[in-house]
C-alpha cells in the first residue's frame, strides 16, 4: 500500500460538514472517556465501503503529561486505536460484521510517517477491503494532518463475545 493510492480527496471533502458527532459515535462504539479517540465524522460511503472521521488533539490529551513531557507526541498506537474505532463505528453503524461488539484483530504493514501534536486534527480514513460476516474484517486505514499523510496501514476487526451495547 504506497501513500500515492490515497483515500481521500481534500479538495472534495467538506471537514465542517459533520454527519456524526461523538453522541453519535456512542451509539456504536464502547469506548467513554479517555479511551474516546473520535470527534466526528465527516464522510461515508457504503458503496465504496469508506469512511473519513477525525480526531482533534488537544493539550488535555490523557498521554500528553507523559509521552515526552517537552514535546507531547501522539502515540502510534493511539493513532491506530483512532482508527480502529472508526473502521468499528462504521462496521456497526452498517452491521457489517454482524457483531454486537467490533475489537481488535490485528495491525499489518502500519507506518508512521509524521508527529502528530496537541493542536493538531488528525483525518482518519478506513476502508474495508475485505470481509467475513462473523468472522472478520480488514479495512486500509491512513491518517492525515493538513492533508499530509502521517500514518498508514492495515486493521483486522473481529466479533467480541461480549453481550452488551453502547450506553448513552
Amino acid at each position: 500500500m504506497g501513500s500515492k493510492e490515497l483515500l481521500v480527496d481534500f479538495a472534495k471533502l467538506d471537514l465542517d460538514r459533520v454527519i456524526a458527532t461523538q453522541a453519535d459515535i456512542r451509539r456504536y462504539n464502547l469506548q467513554r472517556f479517555e479511551m474516546e479517540q473520535l470527534t466526528a465524522v465527516v464522510y461515508e460511503n457504503i458503496d465504496r465501503q469508506l469512511c473519513i472521521g477525525y480526531k482533534d488533539i488537544t493539550p488535555d490529551e490523557f498521554w500528553c503529561r507523559g509521552h515526552m513531557p517537552s514535546y507531547p507526541l501522539m502515540p502510534g498506537v493511539i493513532m491506530c486505536e483512532a482508527a480502529a474505532q472508526l473502521a468499528s463505528y462504521f462496521s456497526q453503524r452498517y452491521d457489517l460484521l454482524g457483531a454486537k461488539v467490533v475489537g481488535f484483530g490485528g495491525l499489518e504493514e502500519v507506518r508512521f510517517r509524521d508527529p502528530v501534536v496537541p493542536g493538531d486534527r488528525l483525518v482518519l480514513a478506513v476502508q474495508m477491503i475485505k470481509m467475513r460476516r462473523g468472522a472478520m474484517l480488514v479495512c486500509r486505514f491512513q491518517g492525515f494532518v493538513r492533508q499530509s499523510l502521517v500514518v498508514e496501514g492495515k486493521i483486522k476487526g473481529i466479533p467480541l463475545p461480549i453481550d452488551t451495547e453502547p450506553s448513552p
